[in-house]
């Protein structure tokens, strides 16, 4: 892992932390990578149940640094579709991954920095963060946060975003379903390193796997969820987790996962 990204295990939490404090951890082809490299390499890390995705300094991630941009204005199409894959690939990776992440954001989440904070399963901000898809106002189009983020919110409110480029506090940003909550400032590291504890202690790593497969996965006509879902629960029965949770309520015993 180079000094662009740092990664921190310990109680069953990965802290993977971008750590460009000096570029407000902007993003550019390296940081992609190593961001990429270190989801991969927790994903079978059975000592890792919740990953907690942060920025270094006053903020989150400020989207693309200039440089990188720069770079992208002198590459072929077909080198910018290779370097655009691999952006698409990180948000796939973390909107799918197997484990719980939350992002936790302090400062500004801009751009491709919004799109990190949006894919994760839960987003916990203070309410001076600030969020916006910038894109339009570069001659740029948010063309693979679009996917998710239309999902994630509805389309009405993606198009206000994506459209307007506009910047939004933390507190619309929660009005709009963008964001989880937002914890009053100072307090943003103890309520997100107690959420993680109780996700991993009072819920079933299996269990919370399979949900994130299925949302991930479900398709969209009616009749394919349902019998996707039906096989899914049937899957989901056959668990070792399932055994023991079960038989730790019937027995009417506390059980600790």
């Amino acid at each position: 892992m180079s000094g662009l990204i740092q990664l921190e295990i310990d109680n069953r939490i990965a802290r993977v932390i971008m750590n460009r404090p000096e570029k407000r951890n902007a993003l550019n082809d390296e940081m992609v990578a190593e961001l990429s490299n270190a989801f991969t390499s927790v994903i079978n890390n059975k000592q890792v149940k919740v990953v907690i995705l942060e920025g270094s300094g006053t903020a989150f991630c400020a989207g693309a640094d200039l440089a990188y941009l720069q770079k992208l204005q002198k590459n072929s199409f077909e080198e910018n579709h290779v370097d655009s894959t691999k952006l698409m690939e990180l948000f796939k990776t973390i909107l799918s991954f197997p484990k719980v992440v939350i992002a936790k954001v302090s400062g500004a989440a801009i751009a491709g920095g919004c799109g990190l904070a949006t894919v994760c399963d839960f987003c916990f901000a203070e309410p001076d963060s600030t969020f916006a898809y910038t894109e339009v106002k570069i001659g740029f189009v948010p063309a693979i946060v679009m996917v998710f983020l239309s999902k994630k919110i509805g389309e009405g409110k993606a198009r206000d975003l994506l459209l307007s480029g506009r910047l939004i506090h933390a507190a619309e940003a929660h009005e709009m379903g963008l964001i989880s909550k937002v914890i009053e400032k100072n307090n943003l590291d103890t309520y997100v390193s107690d959420f993680a504890t109780k996700l991993i202690t009072k819920n079933s790593a299996d269990s919370m796997r399979l949900i994130k497969e299925m949302m991930f996965n479900m398709p969209s006509n009616y009749t394919e969820a349902l019998e996707y879902a039906a096989l899914t629960n049937a899957k989901a029965r056959a668990t070792d987790d399932c055994k023991r949770g079960i038989a730790s309520f019937l027995n009417k015993e506390n059980i600790e996962w």
